[in-house]
């Protein structure tokens, strides 16, 4: 049938011309953008956990600054403690020396001066602090360890505490530690405990710091699995869209040569009449 009012032919190639278009621009943009939804209507649900990985992500990466932060202050500690055991074998050595009956008074007053700068320095230590935060002072310190902000807490480390409470008291000095040592050994028995404290307490740090150095292997292993997941998600397959684009053009290319063909109809059934 021919007719001249509606031209059906030239409103179906025109929708499908239409159609055409808006998927070649889809195709386009997406190219362009390199990302497969670039409005929420192309994977609604896609673009709502990949919302969610991505905020999770930004999460873990503050909980690795964190981490950062927290080894920092652990290897700070580790390297205050390594001077403060030089220090105390130092000081057993000055209050061994001082045993030595050879010595004179004088020598034995220049240990004496030496041992006492000793244990200022070690109390000096025990005040300092990391970004205002003490690092000896034995609080508990709560570190973030996933994106939920569960916690765990630190070996916690007080060097002037009860084992060298004793070596670090004013009133010892290798003048009367001569008199310790020699009547029973206390004085030697105080370092060897001091020693020993310093050598725990290095050790918590140094378990401390390796489960800060796993935390962080682990957080950032899952963030490398959440990107991945959101890049399947949104990242355009470029040979895929390639393929689609090509194709769209293609159409939008014969849908305009039908189109133009289409409207030419009713000037064939104006020939019919003149």
């Amino acid at each position: 049938m021919m007719v001249i009012n509606t031209n059906v032919g030239a409103i179906r190639a025109k929708r499908a011309l239409s159609e055409s278009s808006d998927r070649m621009n889809t195709a386009l943009t997406r190219l362009a953008s390199g990302s497969r939804i670039v409005s929420p209507a192309d994977d609604a649900g896609g673009l709502a956990v990949a919302s969610k990985f991505d905020a999770q992500i930004n999460r873990n990466k503050a909980v690795q600054n964190n981490l950062t932060s927290v080894l920092s202050f652990s290897q700070t500690q580790d390297g205050f403690l390594e001077k403060v055991n030089k220090a105390i074998n130092r000081m057993g050595e000055l209050a061994t020396l001082s045993l030595d009956a050879t010595k004179s008074s004088s020598d034995i007053a220049n240990y004496g001066t030496e041992f006492a700068v000793l244990k200022n320095y070690i109390s000096d230590i025990g005040t300092k602090d990391f970004n205002g935060v003490s690092l000896f002072n034995g609080t508990d310190l709560n570190i973030t360890k996933d994106s939920d902000g569960s916690t765990w807490t630190l070996n916690a480390e007080d060097l002037n505490g009860e084992d060298l409470t004793y070596l670090l008291d004013a009133s010892v000095t290798v003048t009367n530690a001569l008199a310790q040592t020699t009547i029973d050994g206390e004085l030697t028995n105080y370092i060897e405990d001091a020693v020993k404290a310093v050598s725990d307490s290095r050790a918590g740090i140094g378990a401390n710091i390796q489960r800060i150095q796993f935390t962080r292997e682990q957080v950032g292993l899952l963030n490398e699995n959440l990107q991945a997941s959101v890049s399947r998600i949104k990242d355009v397959d470029v040979a895929a869209e390639s393929t689609q684009f090509a194709r769209f053009n293609i159409l939008v290319q014969s849908g305009t040569a039908m189109l133009s063909q289409a409207n030419l109809l009713p000037q064939h059934t104006l020939r019919l009449i003149t």
